[in-house]
């Protein structure tokens, strides 16, 4: 083995799902992109990093609810796009012809261009790290959209697709949650 540099050992876990994370704030919905995310439990919670420093923030904390949208591979320019401007001058959804749907629950808007989208309320913000704990409170896919991998963020500007996925159900099926 090679030693690495610890400064990019965030680069080895990192790679979780790229997410667009939209919100309303009563007028105007926007869009940012966050790549760290963590699944909390097998009852729809996840928790993403998030802060002040995204146009979005102000309007996650007041209406405590957002939207989870899961892109894919094609939607690679526009994940990095969304990400590298701010709502506070840009329509995202015009900007990169996103399609804005009404959600079931929440007032944030799901994307249409997402294979899922998972409307949530906000569960706790823990300040000092930047964390928001969500619960999923709605979700959909697009079990019709033919391009179905995910992206990952490496963190330092490189992203990977999902590519062959391995079954092993049957050998794991009794930790596999029920209807899963």
């Amino acid at each position: 083995m090679e030693k690495l540099s610890l400064d990019k050992a965030f680069t080895l876990i990192e790679p979780g799902p790229a997410v667009l994370v939209t919100t309303r704030d009563g007028e105007k919905a926007n869009i940012m992109t966050i790549t760290w995310t963590m699944v909390r439990g097998f009852a729809a919670e996840f928790a993403i990093t998030t802060g002040p420093w995204n146009h979005s923030w102000e309007a996650l904390r007041r209406t405590g609810e957002c939207v989870l949208s899961l892109p894919t591979v094609d939607m690679l320019d526009t994940v990095v796009g969304v990400g590298m401007c701010s709502g506070s001058d840009t329509d995202k959804f015009e900007e990169f012809g996103l399609t804005l749907l009404e959600g079931e629950v929440v007032g944030a808007p799901l994307i249409g261009e997402c294979l899922a989208n998972i409307e949530c309320r906000v569960e706790d913000i823990i300040d000092r790290h930047s964390i928001v704990l969500l619960r999923g409170v709605a979700a959909w896919f697009d079990s019709g959209r033919q391009e179905q991998r995910m992206l990952h963020y490496v963190g330092d500007g490189t992203f990977i697709a999902d590519g062959e996925r391995f079954d092993r159900r049957e050998a794991m099926r009794e930790k596999i949650p029920p209807g899963v």
